[in-house]
């Protein structure tokens, strides 16, 4: 599934680096500088709700997303990471690319005062 998602966000523009669980991503979080965090919430090692506390200790400005077959780690998720967007399981491909593409759409738009 990781190497489909990957395949989808790079045709539609994006730059992915894929990791194969938490404990990989985090040391690429502190050396490098992510825009998102597009997470599973349900991995081997760390699940994804951990990882976003922690890259959100790291870099507070990353966004993230969650994704979740699972009603009840939604709910746990939205409590714990309340910013984060989720997408829950199944979906399509254009429904992943259309909402990382909202995301980064929601800061262009200029505030109305």
């Amino acid at each position: 599934m990781r190497e489909y998602l990957t395949r989808a966000l790079e045709r539609s523009g994006y730059a992915v680096v894929a990791v194969d669980r938490g404990t990989a991503a985090l040391p690429l979080i502190e050396s490098e500088r992510f825009d998102l965090l597009l997470t599973d919430i349900v991995m081997p090692e760390m699940d994804g709700i951990e990882l976003a506390q922690k890259a959100g200790e790291i870099a507070p400005d990353m966004r993230v997303m969650f994704i979740t077959g699972f009603a009840a780690v939604t709910l746990r998720a939205g409590k714990q990471v309340p910013n984060a967007r989720v997408l829950s399981k199944p979906f399509h491909l254009r429904d992943l690319v259309l909402e990382v593409d909202r995301l980064f759409e929601m800061e262009q738009v200029p505030s109305r005062n």
